[in-house]
């Protein structure tokens, strides 16, 4: 389990890390966007996507 947990956080930072190598401004542009959002937007959103990811997980599980 904390195997998949590892593998999971690894591709987490390619990812991420793709991103930011690929299209550095529009990140830049993102995060300040980010920045002037209210707190309950940027709560409820982490929570959307992290319910997404969940489903991603159980249904790729299955």
């Amino acid at each position: 389990m904390f195997q998949d947990l590892w593998v999971a956080v690894g591709l987490m930072l390619v990812l991420e890390g793709i991103l930011y190598a690929l299209a550095p401004g529009a990140m830049r542009r993102m995060l300040e966007t980010a920045l002037r959002q209210p707190e309950q937007t940027i709560r409820m959103t982490g929570l959307a996507a992290a319910v997404v990811g969940l489903v991603v997980v159980l249904v790729a599980r299955s």
